[in-house]
């Protein structure tokens, strides 16, 4: 069994940062709906560029997007059969440790997405096979030296299960997929930190497609009077 899993981050894990939250996440699907997702983004993502008078080359951000094209994007897109958003909040404050290493503590944050909010969520009742999770995330603040840390990471943590994983680095100017990824984790970052920069996208949102939670609280978000 693959699962696809497009994952970006927001806000900052650096040790200097003053940021209170920290998010990563993004969405996973099944193998017969990844590139149906992505060509729908695409679709909303060039009509939106054509609009704004952008070249087809330009990347638009999560914070370059009004909250009514976003809201637009995304309902085409969250109905699809096997579409999912995961989001894990991280609430530095409540942390009774700094973070020392952003790469260590990437990695973590991963692996706790992984167990909160993606393998819950999975009907696995009928299959028996081990998942091959194929993970793809923007490259843009991994260091040529540690491309390999996070998988190696995550078949060791989950070292008493057959499940694999395989992760591959983007640039995301060029993958749809990751830039996805970043409108979905920045809608949930800024829900923590204003809500009303993003209430009305949210309120839009059918929760069954969404499982976010935070952390160290772990608690689950997925209703509208959390």
């Amino acid at each position: 069994m693959k699962i696809y899993v497009y994952l970006d981050e927001s806000g900052s894990i650096h040790k200097n940062s003053k940021t209170r939250y920290f998010a990563v996440g993004g969405y996973f699907s099944l193998e017969q709906d990844k590139l149906r997702i992505k060509a729908k983004y695409k679709k909303e993502n060039l009509k939106l560029k054509k609009l704004k008078n952008l070249s087809l080359d330009t990347e638009i951000k999560s914070y370059d997007m009004e909250e009514e094209e976003k809201i637009k994007i995304l309902n085409k897109i969250q109905d699809i059969d096997t579409f999912q958003g995961c989001v894990k909040v991280f609430d530095k404050y409540a942390m009774k440790k700094e973070i020392i290493d952003s790469n260590i503590f990437f990695n973590y944050a991963v692996k706790i997405l992984i167990n909160d909010c993606i393998i819950p969520t999975l009907n696995l009742q009928n299959h028996n096979e081990p998942i091959e999770f194929i993970i793809s995330i923007d490259n843009r603040n991994i260091r040529i030296g540690e491309l390999n840390n996070l998988e190696t990471y995550l078949k060791t943590e989950f070292c008493l299960f057959e499940d694999d994983f395989k992760i591959t680095y983007y640039d995301s100017k060029t993958n749809y997929g990751i830039q996805l990824a970043d409108l979905i984790v920045n809608t949930f970052y800024n829900k923590y930190k204003d809500i009303k920069i993003v209430e009305n996208l949210v309120n839009t949102l059918k929760y069954k497609n969404f499982t976010v939670s935070l952390f160290p609280k772990n608690m689950n978000i997925n209703n509208k009077n959390s």
